[in-house]
């Protein structure tokens, strides 16, 4: 009986052996997640790749304890796995070859395997189209819509499940960035040679970074001075009388001390009015951008920090050429013409002190500072601000065990806006001063339960003070179910407030001849629901990613800009009534063989709220999209080809008014249209060229701007976009990367 009971001893160990998951994170030197590494067990066909966080799971089996781990452009590593209570953390070194390099492809996009529905857009994906400032990081997948720039300011922003991107927390490096009177021009503030990568996360969003997240979040990550010392520029122009330049380098002063400095020109000088209305097409914009990076990585303490500086003019309004056709105000021959001087500057500094890296357990500190100024004319109209904002956070996470992980910490936010402007359209008005301030202190606590990576729930609450709207909750919550490797459900649910600045965020609508109406905002408050399904399907010796997701965000308060209860004013009220949006997307992308991938995805917006006692769609807002995208990479890697077609659905305009002959205004629909965009480059060891075209279909908006002829009267509107305002637009450019130019020479 002894023996019997230490023999079944004996199996029952070798039975929890051999179905023990063995978890870790795969990374470079610098501490970078290594997304799509592979991990097999040496000797056999059994393994799997990492995910967005360079993270891992297998099943442990009985033939081998040797872990194979190999990655593109890394030496390969056997790990010998003797534990499997603890992650694994492996770092891989980079290879460097004397001449020869056979180059393989990175995916661009890469769909997280997570908890969260997220998507994290790569270098790789960003240098398939021209690229220039976030704004233009999306064109070449369904992750985002940007709306396009109205031809007075420029002005555009991010939409997520179909409303704007207000209700979509922005952030650099975690850090909530580009508020107030930043908002309406921040995606042309973070160049696209700046970017490492960015993360799109859709719906709610984790409680660490506060409340404000209602339908999403964009996180930028930026070029890190830890990283390989290298030299990269970009060069850049168009026929649209665009030019750029950037460059970033990153020099390691010691094996943990490094710094590097991101630098960025651009200049829009071309007069262009093509559909000769009188006015520019789009702004003329000069931009200096400059940000300098420092990093301290060492085994039980990380520091990171950063300054940067922006100075932007933009010049928009009437050519010297339609003076003669536009109605002129009382004694005054002055063109109407906009400008709009920025000064921005910012600085962060990350903490982050590891006690226990097995386990996860560190406390970090996060600060961060901005200072806005912007000075804006608008004909006679003007709006200047001088916006604060200083933010901090202590978090402290740990992992209890592999199962359970906790995480809490306490929040700061601070805003201040020192606003002086004119609303009337006359240089007689007088000028009005107003001073809006909020702080905002907070808490939040959150908890992960993981079992084997086939189902986590993270649950997490924060509760916010804020000087003008009193005491406020968050909860939300989230849930992945993943059975067997090729698929997976998540579902999601939670709250998001987000505290109003009218004029600050749409200061660009006092470039309506219209009367701007502003009352008094209340604190926007909504509910959003999600359910998304991913499957990986093995076909013909690839796999097929196929997705569906849908999204409901139902508001409680909401602010709105009404264009039609009256065709001489635009009211920013707050909610009366319904307002909600639905979202259905499904996507697909497919390797039909070595280098070539193909993406399609179509996405469905049912987006209303009440306007004026009614209940109506969204205004600008196409009905649905469709997205087909081919990239194809030559197998030694020196040519790339990609190309996009965009399909955009009609929608609602705002409610037109009859005009004296009895006709409407404008059309109460505006008809779907097509765009496609395409690009190529060659590629050399340490340079390469590209060209392309966008908008190579030609389709522009007739008419962007509305009574062009009379540009000081109350019915002139040029904020109604939506499509492109110019044509077919080609451009070329060239890029150094001298990461080991210098090594080659020596």
């Amino acid at each position: 009986m002894k023996h019997r009971n230490i023999i079944a001893g004996i199996l029952v160990l070798a039975m929890q052996n051999g179905y023990a998951q063995v978890t870790g994170y795969i990374k470079d030197k610098s501490g970078e997640p290594l997304i799509n590494a592979n991990v097999i067990w040496a000797g056999t066909n059994t393994g799997t790749i990492t995910d967005i966080n360079g993270f891992f799971n297998l099943t442990r089996i009985a033939k081998t304890n040797l872990l194979a781990v190999s990655y593109i452009g890394f030496d390969s590593d056997t790990i010998k796995v003797t534990d499997t209570h603890q992650p694994l953390n492996i770092i891989l070194k980079e290879h460097e070859m004397a001449e020869v390099q056979i180059v393989g492809r990175r995916l661009g996009i890469i769909k997280s395997r997570g908890l969260m529905n997220e998507m994290n857009i790569s270098s790789t994906e960003l240098t398939r189209a021209a690229c220039c400032n976030l704004g233009e990081s999306f064109t070449t997948n369904p992750s985002v819509d940007v709306s396009y720039p109205d031809a007075a300011t420029g002005a555009r922003q991010v939409k997520l499940l179909g409303l704007s991107g207000s209700y979509v927390q922005m952030l650099t490096e975690n850090i909530p960035n580009f508020r107030g009177a930043a908002m309406p021009y921040s995606l042309g503030y973070v160049p696209g040679p700046w970017m490492h990568s960015i993360q799109v996360s859709k719906g709610s969003a984790s409680v660490k970074n506060g409340y404000e997240s209602i339908t999403g979040q964009i996180n930028v990550e930026f070029k890190k001075p830890q990283e390989t010392e290298q030299l990269n520029v970009n060069l850049y122009g168009d026929n649209e009388s665009r030019t750029e330049a950037n460059a970033d380098a990153n020099i390691h002063l010691n094996k943990r001390l490094s710094t590097g400095i991101l630098l960025h020109y651009e200049d829009n000088w071309g007069n262009h009015d093509d559909n000769n209305d009188g006015f520019l097409d789009k702004p003329k914009v000069k931009q200096y951008n400059i940000q300098n990076r420092w990093a301290w990585m060492s085994d039980k303490y990380i520091f990171q920090a950063g300054i940067k500086a922006l100075k932007e003019n933009r010049e928009g309004g009437q050519t010297e050429h339609s003076q003669a056709m536009s109605a002129m105000p009382p004694a005054s021959n002055d063109l109407f013409k906009i400008n709009i001087e920025t000064k921005r500057y910012e600085a962060f500094a990350k903490n982050a002190f590891i006690f226990n890296k097995e386990k996860n357990s560190n406390i970090a500190l996060m600060l961060s500072g901005s200072l806005h100024k912007q000075d804006a004319v608008y004909g006679y109209k003007s709006y200047g601000v001088n916006q604060k904002n200083f933010y901090a956070s202590l978090l402290f996470e740990t992992n209890f065990s592999k199962k359970h992980s906790f995480s809490t910490g306490l929040s700061l936010n601070h805003d201040y806006y020192d606003q002086t402007y004119r609303k009337e359209n006359s240089d007689k008005s007088s000028y009005a001063q107003d001073i809006e301030k909020e702080t905002t202190p907070g808490l939040y606590t959150q908890y992960t339960y993981n079992l084997n990576e086939k189902l986590i729930v993270m649950a997490g609450v924060r509760a916010d003070h804020s000087s003008l709207y009193g005491n406020f909750i968050t909860p939300r919550a989230h849930i992945k179910f993943a059975p067997v490797g090729w698929f997976s459900l998540r579902t999601s649910a939670g709250k998001g407030f987000r505290s109003v600045h009218s004029l600050a965020e749409n200061n660009y609508l006092m470039a309506s001849g219209r009367m701007l109406t502003i009352d008094k905002p209340e604190q926007e408050e909504a509910w959003n629901y999600g359910i998304s399904t991913s499957f990986y399907i093995p076909l013909f010796g690839k796999t097929l990613n196929l997705n569906a997701e849908y999204y409901y965000t139902d508001f409680v308060k909401q602010s709105i800009v009404d264009y039609d209860s009256n065709p001489e004013e635009i009211h920013i009220t707050n909610l009366q009534g319904e307002s909600y949006s639905h979202t259905l997307q499904v996507d697909a992308s497919y390797p039909f063989f070595d280098g070539l991938t193909f993406t399609a995805a179509y996405r469905l917006n049912d987006v209303k709220s009440t306007y004026g006692g009614f209940l109506m769609e969204h205004p600008l807002i196409s009905r649905y999209k469709g997205l087909f995208t081919a990239s194809y990479k030559t197998p030694l890697g020196l040519w790339q080809l990609d190309a996009t077609l965009q399909l955009n659905g009609g929608g609602r305009m705002p409610t037109p008014y009859t005009k004296a002959d009895g006709t409407l205004s404008w059309n109460k629909r505006f008809s779907p249209y097509s765009q496609l965009s395409a690009q190529v480059t060659r590629i050399f060891r340490h340079w390469s060229v590209y060209a392309g075209g966008e908008n190579l279909t030609g389709f522009t908006q007739k008419n962007p701007i509305i009574g062009a002829d009379n540009p000081w009267g109350n019915r002139f509107e040029p904020t109604m976009i939506w499509g492109p305002t110019h044509g077919a637009m080609i451009y070329a450019g060239i890029r150094f990367n001298l990461e080991k130019m210098t090594k080659f020479i020596e």
